[in-house]
């Protein structure tokens, strides 16, 4: 199976920018749709961004629309989440995902079914 470690999570002040970094080891990367969450404590899992195998095709939440960009290099087996304009809302641990059994990108936490251990992100004002 596919694994995943996140990577580039820190500290930063508010209005700064982070790029965090997915590595997957494991076959076939190039052909799983993949996604990054995230969770703050006492919040439940959210939605960041999601990009499909080819790259062609992007989704983002809508607190992450034109701040965050999400992109893959299938040569080095490697998907990233450039984070700018970060806020304090921003913090939480960040989570890569893939979908290996299906095509096709998505929103839904419960579609992907291997997961990084995840990387913190903290804002500060």
């Amino acid at each position: 199976q596919v694994q995943l470690v996140e990577s580039g999570g820190g500290l930063v002040q508010a209005g700064g920018s982070l790029r965090l970094s997915c590595a997957a080891s494991g076959r076939i990367f190039s052909s799983h749709a993949m996604g990054w969450f995230r969770q703050a404590p006492g919040k439940d899992h959210e939605f960041v961004a999601t990009i499909s195998w080819s790259g062609d095709i992007t989704y983002y939440a809508d607190s992450a629309k034109g701040r965050f960009t999400i992109s893959r290099d299938n040569a080095k087996n490697t998907v990233y989440l450039q984070m700018n304009t970060l806020k304090p809302e921003d913090t939480a641990v960040y989570y890569c995902a893939a979908r290996t059994k299906e095509y096709g990108i998505s929103r839904s936490g419960h579609e992907y079914d291997t997961w990084g251990q995840g990387t913190q992100v903290t804002v500060s004002s």
